[in-house]
Parts: C-alpha cells; sequence; structure tokens
C-alpha cells in the first residue's frame, strides 16, 4: 500500500507549484493571488522506486471569515488526519510569521512525521535565511525551489526512506475488495448484510464509519477480506466536508486492495464525486464492481435497470466493461450474487493468457487490421506479449512504436477484451520497438 502525504501551509507559499514539481505535471492552478485551491488535488507520484499520494491543499487560515476559508481549513485539517506525513511549506521571504507558528502548533499535536519545506530559496545566498526555521522544532528542514526544482530531491529522499518499493509479484493470500463510496451509500450496511450481523455500526446519517474496517469473510465457498471505509468521527465538526473525507478515505482503501466495489445510492445520480472514486480506482488498475444500491427505493415504472445502466456506462466510457448489479442491502436483493461477480473479477484481473495464445489470437486480427499510417510511416507489429504483474498489462513489439497511437492501443485493448474475460479489470498497452 502506497502512503499518503499532505502537503499544508497557509496561502501563496507555493504549495500547487510543489505539488506540480512532485507530480511532474501542472495539475493544479497556480496563481500570486492567496486563496486559488479550495478543491482538493490528488494525484500519484514515486521517487526511487517508491509509489505515494500527494494531497494538495488549500492555504490554511486560521479563523477566517470567510466562508470558503472556514472550509479550507477544515479539509487541512482532514489531510492531516488522513495522511502518513506532512510537507509543511513557509516561505523564506516573510520568516516565520505568526499563521506558521499557528499551523507549527497543530502539526505539533500529531504523531505524524512533519518535513519542513523552506520554499523560494531560488539563490544560494538564501540558504543561510532558512536557518531560522528550524526554530520551528521539526527535524527535518529543506530549503528548497518549488519553481526550478532545487532542493527537492533531498527533501524527497528524507520522505520516501522509509516507504516500500512496489513490489509487482507480491500477492496477497487471499483478496481483498474495498467497499467505497459517497457517505450514506449504504457501504457498511453492505458488509453487515454479507456476515449476518451488526459488525459494523449503521445510522441513517453520513458520517458514521470513523476508521477503516476489516472483516474476513468465509462463506458458500468464499474467501476474501472486506475493507469499509468512509464516514468522519463527527459529523458536526465536518460539517460540508464530508465528501473530501470519503475520498480520502477512499484512496486509502483503494490502495490497499484488489477489487474495489463501488457503492451508489440508487436514489441519486451517478455524480462527480462518484466518478472521481471510479477513476481513481481505474488509474490505480483496480478491479471495479458497481453496485447501485436502495434500488427497491426506485419508482420501476419511471426507471428501468436497462435505463439507469446506460447512464452510468454513458458517464464512464470508454472503459464501459464492468458490472453494474442492481442491489438492496436493506432487502438483501443480489448482495451475494455481488459478491460472486467481485471474486470473477479479482480472477480477471490476475488472468494470465500464454504468450503462443496471443500471438496466435491477435496476429491474424491485427494483419486484418494494421496500424494506420502517421505521417506517411507504416507500423509492422511483430509480437505480443503479458508483461507479469499483478493487474493485465501488454506488451506490442513492433517497427515503429512511438507511431502507434491511443485509439489503435484502444483497438487491441477491445480485441483482448472480445477474446479474453477481463471484466472489471483496466488493461495497459504498451508500444516497444523491435
Amino acid at each position: 500500500m502506497s502512503k499518503i502525504v499532505a502537503i499544508v501551509g497557509r496561502p501563496n507559499v507555493g504549495k500547487s507549484t510543489l505539488f506540480n514539481r512532485l507530480i511532474k505535471k501542472n495539475d493544479a492552478i497556480v496563481d500570486s493571488e492567496s486563496g486559488v485551491t479550495r478543491d482538493r488535488h490528488y494525484s500519484m507520484s514515486d521517487w526511487n522506486g517508491k509509489p505515494f499520494t500527494i494531497i494538495d491543499t488549500g492555504g490554511y487560515v486560521m479563523g477566517g471569515d470567510d466562508s470558503y476559508e472556514k472550509e479550507i481549513d477544515t479539509q487541512v485539517m482532514i489531510a492531516i488526519e488522513e495522511c502518513d506525513k506532512i510537507i509543511f511549506v513557509v516561505d523564506v521571504n516573510d520568516g516565520i510569521t505568526s499563521l506558521d507558528q499557528e499551523i507549527n502548533k497543530l502539526l505539533h499535536k500529531t504523531d505524524k512525521k512533519v518535513i519542513v519545506a523552506v520554499n523560494k530559496v531560488d539563490k544560494t545566498t538564501m540558504v543561510n535565511d532558512s536557518l531560522e526555521f528550524f526554530s520551528l522544532g521539526f527535524d527535518s528542514v529543506f530549503s528548497i525551489s518549488a519553481i526550478n526544482g532545487s532542493g527537492t530531491g533531498d527533501l524527497l529522499d528524507e520522505l520516501v526512506k522509509d516507504f516500500e518499493k512496489e513490489n509487482i509479484d507480491k500477492v496477497d493470500d487471499i483478496p481483498s475488495f474495498a467497499v467505497v463510496g459517497r457517505p450514506n451509500a449504504g457501504k457498511s450496511s453492505f458488509i453487515n448484510t454479507i456476515i449476518g450481523q451488526e459488525r459494523n455500526i449503521v445510522k441513517n446519517e453520513p458520517g458514521t464509519t470513523r476508521d477503516s474496517i476489516d472483516t474476513y469473510y468465509n462463506k458458500f465457498g468464499l474467501n476474501f477480506k472486506l475493507i469499509d471505509t468512509a464516514g468522519i468521527r463527527k459529523k458536526s465538526k465536518i460539517n460540508d466536508n464530508l465528501e473530501f473525507y470519503s475520498v480520502v478515505r477512499s484512496i486509502k482503501a483503494i490502495e490497499n486492495c484488489d477489487v474495489c466495489l463501488l457503492i451508489m445510492d440508487a436514489t441519486r445520480s451517478f455524480d462527480t464525486q462518484i466518478k472521481n472514486i471510479f477513476w481513481l480506482a481505474h488509474r490505480r488498475n483496480k478491479g471495479i464492481v458497481i453496485l447501485v444500491n436502495k434500488w427497491d427505493l426506485v419508482n420501476k415504472k419511471e426507471q428501468s435497470t436497462n435505463k439507469f445502466e446506460q447512464k452510468i456506462r454513458d458517464e464512464i466510457k470508454p472503459f464501459v466493461d464492468v458490472h453494474i448489479i442492481f442491489i438492496s442491502c436493506l432487502k438483501k436483493q443480489r448482495v451475494l450474487k455481488s459478491l460472486n461477480y467481485a471474486i470473477e473479477t479479482y480472477e480477471n484481473r490476475s488472468r494470465k493468457i500464454k504468450t503462443s495464445q496471443l500471438n496466435n489470437d491477435l496476429l491474424p486480427i491485427i494483419e486484418r487490421n494494421p496500424p494506420p499510417s502517421n505521417k506517411g510511416k507504416f507500423v509492422k507489429i511483430k509480437y505480443c506479449s503479458q508483461i507479469p504483474s499483478h493487474y493485465p498489462q501488454f506488451v506490442f513489439t513492433s517497427s515503429l512504436p512511438k507511431y502507434m497511437k491511443e485509439p489503435y492501443k484502444r483497438f487491441l485493448e477491445n480485441k483482448i477484451r472480445e477474446l479474453y474475460n477481463f471484466t472489471g479489470s483496466p488493461i495497459n498497452i504498451y508500444s516497444r520497438k523491435k
């Protein structure tokens, strides 16, 4: 399981610039105006083969009157609580401000590892100016320039020194299923229905589940681990930030599972929040099963399963090869069926296709439907094989791999899905030179 790292600090110290530097993309909006980051950004990063999830938080303004500031402050608190390590960003030009001191007090109350990043040290003559930040009381203080990258290598060395390297050959004894989704979608009820007892607290309000809870299940020939997630300790403390908390909890669960059981409320649409969790699982190459809970509350005359399912598939294009099951935890309808689909998805994600079979099946198809020419260049695919990993990855050896574009890779993926059963599992397609 990769770790979660939160970037915190007051407004306009360069948090989003550092976030973009660490993920090697310009995903976060960067502007000189304070308070630009309101919606949280999540992305994967890695250093020396050690992956981790990075969260860009908004600028912390303690006691601000603006409603946005209060929401940002609460979400910063959630990120601090949920992460494994914290990067505390400060500005060398301003020195230690009163707001830095307030954040410092907050961070000293947590048992998380805190690394101080003294940002905007753009010249070597400014390094001495960063020494005052050792008075904040943390052992790890690094002078960096997020804008040009100086010093970030040393910071990352310290950050990941006790993180685990990614091991693609690591396989758990039993499959692990994460039950994820929006608050109050019925995640804990789903697990209670499966095991036949009130293992998890269930209330008709969002935010009941405080911690991820692992439940081992062995029944009807099925053996796996369920992870219940989401929720918060006290709803009154989080107010309108339930969605943010749910995503952070989902990140943790998704990182540590083989298959995600994504539960949505049938009385609500497949909205942006559900899509965010869906694509989060997809980007992590996890198996996915979509469960539409509370189907007993839907007027069947106004909404059929076919229409509802098609709406979901329209929202998740182009990855539509997933199981969608309509369940009712209250009525105990199709709950066991959803577990069977989860087991099937796990097996699909673990499926290995022999190289000889792949070439016998795919090369004739490729010969009939070769890659289109690009700038007068014709790609000739000679060979294909599956990469040894814990999820489906295929490499196609060709004469001009850089000219094999994404549309043709999607064509190859679709053909693989037609020939073999990979329902519920993402597939990665690579091209390399002969």
